[in-house]
């Protein structure tokens, strides 16, 4: 929030205006800012611009050191004093220092909780304006603007989204806390996973050769097909970077399939450039939906050096599948009676040193033919 001198808290003054719709005549103060701009936010925050940063804080109860914290956290600019703020931004530091203050969250994971959200809808937020404002918004009539078409689609589409938003949030938490509950792991935050990459091959080079819509379509068409293969076999994306995804399972045969899958699907597809994907299977660290340490790491470091359309896993996962069932380790261990009960197999690669983790020893992983 940008906290400087508060003064009387009056709002008068330049940096104090008030930016809010004139309840009789309906005209919004001329403060620089678009017209319309000022009309969707008062529609979408439901209520009109009433605090500065330092009203807001002082109604809410609560330090402006500590407001400026959680306003930042979520990914706003520091506005100074001007009066831009209404009664949701007081609710909502109410309700994050109320948690604090009851001893249901420290104040440092009160300050990473409104980061983790801010983080994540922000993409979202950017992601539904360039989709619904850009793609759906072509002017009904000739001397419209898609400006003055935004309004009533977002009024429209407004409160569906919302709701939909919230059951999805629900039903995350729920598989989130049921996958904790079910865990055997001690340690909520340092789990033994599963840690999967799926790199597009040559994807510098594309962005040489193609428009940009199209290398945006083979973006979109990429993520959303490893989205999709992720999630249906029981895994979960964790991030897209492009022409690269993460991803993670709770055992090995779970990623495996996952990969092997990836690599099915997009071979199918002349349309897509080749895929690599590297695994490794390790304790990893999570914290903020993310995943980091050294097995994310390797699985990161097999990938850059899996063969096109190949998978590539370390010895921990090779072992893991071995003692699943789900793959042997060796062939000589396969014999005309056990072929059938194994989905996948195992080839020991070239020893290798791998940058920052020493002597690795890959393992190519395929679909066991009949």
């Amino acid at each position: 929030m940008g906290f400087v001198d508060p003064g009387d808290g009056s709002g008068d003054g330049p940096g104090g205006a008030d930016f809010g719709q004139d309840p009789e005549s309906g005209e919004y103060p001329d403060t620089g800012e678009h017209p319309l701009a000022l009309r969707l936010e008062q529609l979408i925050l439901g209520a009109p611009r009433r605090y500065t940063p330092f009203q807001a804080a002082r109604a809410a109860g609560v330090s402006m050191d500590l407001a400026s914290r959680f306003w930042r956290a979520m990914g706003f600019a520091d506005i100074g004093q001007a009066r831009a703020l209404t009664e949701a931004d007081v609710l909502a530091l109410r309700r994050l220092s109320g948690l604090v203050e009851a001893g249901l969250l420290s104040e440092s994971m009160a300050i990473q909780v409104a980061r983790s959200t801010g983080q994540t809808t922000a993409r979202l937020a950017d992601w539904q304006t360039d989709s619904f404002l850009e793609g759906l918004t072509e002017p009904p009539e000739p001397g419209m603007t898609r400006a003055e078409v935004a309004y009533p689609l977002v009024e429209l589409l407004l409160p569906e989204l919302e709701e939909f938003l919230i059951y999805v949030w629900r039903r995350q938490v729920a598989a989130a806390t049921s996958r904790v509950v079910q865990s055997d792991d001690e340690e909520a935050v340092d789990r033994r996973l599963a840690v999967g990459f799926a790199d597009l091959v040559g994807f510098t080079r594309l962005t040489r050769r193609l428009e940009e819509e199209e290398l945006g379509e083979l973006v979109e068409a990429f993520e959303t097909t490893a989205a999709d293969q992720v999630a249906a076999y029981g895994g979960r994306l964790i991030k897209t970077l492009g022409d690269e995804v993460l991803f993670v399972a709770d055992d090995p045969g779970t990623a495996a399939e996952i990969g092997m899958r990836l690599i099915e699907t997009m071979t199918g597809d002349e349309s897509m450039p080749a895929l690599r994907v590297g695994m490794a299977f390790g304790t990893v660290t999570t914290r903020m939906g993310d995943v980091f340490g050294t097995t994310v790491n390797l699985a990161s470091r097999l990938t850059s050096i899996a063969p096109r359309d190949a998978v590539l896993v370390d010895g921990d996962f090779a072992e893991a599948l071995g003692a699943a069932g789900d793959a042997p380790v060796s062939e000589a261990d396969v014999d005309a009676g056990s072929a059938e009960k194994y989905r996948f197999a195992l080839q020991p690669m070239w020893r290798r040193p791998v940058r920052g983790l020493g002597i690795v020893e890959p393992w190519l992983l395929t679909r066991r033919s009949d």
